[in-house]
């Protein structure tokens, strides 16, 4: 057998003993709110500081 081979027949019959209790639950901390942002800045003073940052003169 070359490099990265492997015999299919040892791939067969391997049992697993996993215990689901210790799962994650996954909506165990879910929220549902609102994010706001306040901000005096308009729209083009926002697109000029992405563009400075960009160029990387937002030092």
């Amino acid at each position: 057998m070359g490099f990265g081979s492997y015999d299919e027949s040892e791939q067969k019959d391997q049992d697993v003993d996993a215990d689901d209790s210790e799962g994650v639950n996954v909506h165990e901390n879910e929220h549902e709110g609102e994010v706001s942002f306040e901000s005096e800045a308009d729209t083009d003073d926002l697109i000029d500081q992405l563009s400075d940052m960009k160029d990387g003169g937002g030092d």
